[in-house]
């Protein structure tokens, strides 16, 4: 697999290149996209021979995911994660958003806190509040030794006096890139468990880990914790299949499988695409080179991009990552608000970022680049963002 070659993405419907307009105004369509969170790579080529394959038998008829779906699925979780698990607890949806969004529905009451942390993706606070619940905020710590960290203390303090029924966790998180440890996660468990609270763990960037980094799932640290963990996964992010939609809901509790399978039901969410259902199948049991592959070439753009930053962006600071493609930078010695550093994006670099802002408060003055693309695109950002400086950013607009 070549990931240094060019594929032109314009004008096929990719939200990334063809709808940058609508997110970033007039005339974005000139600006290297660098923010939508999938990668301008192919998919696998065994995943495009065996879509070719089923498109050419030709009936696509109502479907269901099939043994080959689960044995895969279960499978890949073993091997790749040293992690056991039970058919019976997979629960699929056709995207992890969507599935998020009715969990907030089953297990919460309009009015009720959802806790997140923040920098926080955007989609989280997104199905949070327009589903008539409250988005409570715990933002991360950080420090330039440990980097980002959770704020126990304060979570308590927040569980405490707003009584949340449920929070959404990000492991790997996105934007950061943090992995969180097993005892992170015990510890966080500990506090679900004293105040009632029930944790998903959106881990759709579980296999996008960075050289020598480990993952810790919620459903590694044991029975004890199921009755009050849910894990979400996907092969989308993995092998650059978001368009072809279906996730896994893992929900080792009966009753609250029970409780989800009939929400599903409810709202008549039990046919598959069958595409979807193929794709999945084939990358997990044919694709594993493929994706040691890719890891080692986004860990070598990480470390290229890092390189050049450093030498040539005295303002950028970056924030070290154990997973994901995404690369979360700090701006703020730039000493611009917002618009003013979303408008040097773009007027000045050319590209257009994940804005920081989007993550919540605690993303001001950051933006998310994403890395998973070939190296030329990431020579075009940083000889972009060279060009921003002191000098550069005088007499820039207020407010964008």
């Amino acid at each position: 697999m070549d990931f240094n070659q060019i594929i032109n993405r314009n004008n096929t419907g990719s939200v990334k290149w063809d709808f940058i307009e609508r997110h970033f105004g007039d005339g974005a369509g000139k600006l290297l996209p660098m923010w939508v969170s999938d990668f301008d790579f192919a998919c696998p080529p065994e995943v495009q021979a065996a879509l070719h394959q089923r498109i050419e038998h030709g009936v696509f008829g109502y479907s269901e995911r099939d043994e080959a779906y689960f044995n895969a699925l279960l499978h890949w979780f073993s091997s790749r994660h040293q992690l056991t698990l039970k058919q019976e607890w997979v629960c699929s949806v056709e995207g992890v958003v969507p599935g998020l969004a009715l969990l907030v529905q089953m297990l919460t009451h309009p009015g009720d806190g959802v806790v997140v942390q923040g920098p926080y993706y955007g989609s989280f606070a997104k199905i949070i509040t327009l589903n008539g619940r409250k988005l409570l905020e715990n933002p991360l710590s950080e420090s330039p030794d440990e980097g980002y960290q959770m704020d126990f203390c304060q979570l308590e303090r927040l569980f405490r006096h707003e009584r949340p029924p449920l929070m959404i966790l990000c492991n790997p998180h996105n934007p950061t890139g943090r992995c969180w440890s097993a005892n992170e996660l015990e510890q966080l468990l500990l506090l679900c468990e004293a105040y009632d609270v029930t944790l998903i763990s959106d881990e759709i960037w579980a296999d996008l880990l960075l050289p020598g980094e480990t993952f810790t799932s919620v459903l590694h640290l044991g029975e004890r914790w199921h009755k009050r963990v849910i894990s979400a996964t996907a092969a989308s992010k993995t092998f650059g299949l978001s368009s072809l939609r279906i996730s896994n809901f893992l929900i080792p509790d009966p009753t609250l499988r029970q409780r989800f399978l009939s929400r599903l039901d409810a709202h008549g969410l039990d046919v598959f695409n069958a595409l979807s259902v193929q794709a999945a199948t084939t990358a997990w049991n044919e694709s594993r080179q493929w994706l040691d592959s890719l890891l080692d070439y986004l860990a070598e753009n990480r470390r290229w991009f890092v390189e050049q930053a450093t030498e040539h962006l005295p303002w950028a600071r970056i924030v070290p990552a154990q997973g994901t493609y995404l690369l979360w930078m700090d701006c703020k010695k730039l000493g611009l608000d917002d618009e003013q550093l979303k408008w040097v994006m773009a007027d000045v670099a050319g590209i257009a970022p994940s804005m920081g802002s989007s993550f919540g408060p605690a993303g001001s003055g950051f933006i998310r680049l994403n890395l998973g693309c070939p190296r030329t695109y990431l020579e075009m950002a940083i000889d972009g963002l060279k060009r921003i400086s002191v000098k550069t950013i005088k007499g820039i607009p207020t407010g964008g």
